[in-house]
């Protein structure tokens, strides 16, 4: 699927609603998310002296890095522990389709079942939005609400260096907000049906581009019970203020994104920060924040940043096999995607249609894809490896794969599981 645009957890007043302000909403500024828990990785922060000379910097290998991604992307081991503080640990989770999401979640939450995410998203507790680089995320209503103002600037960049961007000269942008708004307001629409109508507005220009340009300038969600489980792909859209019922607040400058992302995807370099966020000029809030910050080198001198509490595992902590979903945000949140990614292994799991396949990990690193077939009754889940597995590797998919059947498959009849000719 296309991504849904061209081409931090944050406090949100519970009480402020829409159009009213408060005391809260006016002494509300963005900010980090706290320390993590010892569970999710934390450890007592190293002393430093400002008086003595900084050593060297640490170098990190490729397995120091990947077991430090595991740990923060809870793939070492599931964690018990709610949806929404899952997501806002993890900044949100890639949902340009409707499944993943629920997958990524099964993958890392001990007992995680579909029910617990589609009640938060009916409830608008959660919402699916576009979000970081302008693709759809699903992320909680408070990060939304936090975050979107902070990326925007990406997304006005994107939207003025793309076709559609260039179809809209002439269009009075501030307009064609307000009636995009009014439009969306009084009948969520899909994205084909608001462009028609804007167009009786615009009748000279693109319908396709009108509705991309208004998406990309004004916050929207995917209304339910598209985006839930077992519910097909057409997409309704509303605007996020009239859905949640609370107005954004003015953009808060970026530095807090830079710990919610280290504390999910570190270390990482400013490259890595604004290839996940799709903002530019990172490198100078990371300056800022340098003193705050712990800096290392990869193996090819790259410098890389990270949080002074955040844990970094051993190289040789055991992996367990996991299975990611497609578009899964462990493989996307990175400049540099070695730590998780071979270069020859991208090049089996990006498509040329920006399809991200689902993949497995067989010590930490992606081996091979996967997907579920069904027909007749039966879901046969289908591996496929990218080298020769061991018999160990080979059972321990086995036992993965059928409680990954038990959760994604649970309609079918009868289960299967199919080990394919290695590519």
């Amino acid at each position: 699927m296309i991504p849904f645009l061209m081409m931090l957890p944050l406090l949100v007043p519970a009480g402020a609603k829409r159009g009213r302000p408060s005391k809260a909403r006016k002494e509300r500024v963005l900010r980090p998310v706290p320390p993590p828990t010892k569970e999710s990785g934390s450890a007592p922060p190293a002393r430093v002296s400002s008086r003595r000379r900084s050593p060297p910097a640490q170098v990190l290998g490729q397995r120091a890095l990947n077991r430090a991604l595991l740990q923060r992307q809870w793939l070492l081991q599931r964690f018990r522990t709610g949806v929404v503080e899952a997501l806002e640990h993890l900044v949100g989770l890639q949902a340009q389709a409707t499944h993943p999401p629920y997958g990524g979640l099964w993958t890392r939450l001990e007992g995680f079942q579909q029910e617990a995410l589609t009640r938060l998203i009916t409830e608008r507790q959660v919402v699916r939005a576009g979000m970081m680089r302008g693709t759809l995320h699903l992320v909680t209503a408070r990060d939304c609400l936090a975050l979107r103002p902070v990326l925007q600037p990406a997304l006005d960049r994107a939207l003025k260096h793309s076709s559609h961007g260039k179809q809209l000269a002439g269009v009075d942008v501030q307009a064609l907000v307000a009636r995009g708004r009014a439009l969306l307001e009084a009948r969520p629409s899909p994205r084909g049906e608001l462009g028609q109508r804007l167009q009786e507005q615009w009748p000279g220009h693109d319908a396709s581009a009108l509705s991309m340009g208004f998406s990309s300038l004004e916050p929207l969600v995917v209304v339910p019970p598209c985006g839930t489980w077992g519910h097909g792909e057409r997409m309704v859209y509303a605007t996020a203020e009239s859905w949640l019922g609370q107005r954004f607040e003015p953009a808060a400058p970026p530095d807090a994104l830079v710990p919610r992302y280290l504390a999910a995807f570190g270390p990482a370099s400013v490259r890595d920060l604004q290839a996940w966020s799709g903002l530019s000029r990172m490198g100078a809030v990371l300056e800022r924040l340098r003193p705050g910050l712990r800096t290392f080198r990869d193996e090819h001198g790259v410098e890389l940043f990270d949080t002074p509490d955040a844990r970094r595992p051993d190289p040789d902590t055991p992996a367990p096999v996991r299975f990611l979903s497609e578009f899964d945000s462990a493989l996307l949140a990175h400049a540099d995607r070695t730590r998780i990614l071979s270069d020859a292994a991208r090049k089996r799991v990006f498509t040329r249609n920006g399809i991200v396949r689902a993949t497995l990990l067989v010590d930490g690193f992606v081996q091979g894809t996967w997907r579920i077939e069904r027909a007749r009754g039966t879901a046969t889940l289908c591996i496929t490896p990218f080298a020769r597995l061991s018999r160990e590797d080979r059972a321990a998919l086995s036992d993965e794969g059928a409680r990954l059947l038990a959760f994604a498959a649970a309609d079918a009849r009868r289960v299967d599981l199919r080990f394919e000719r290695v590519e």
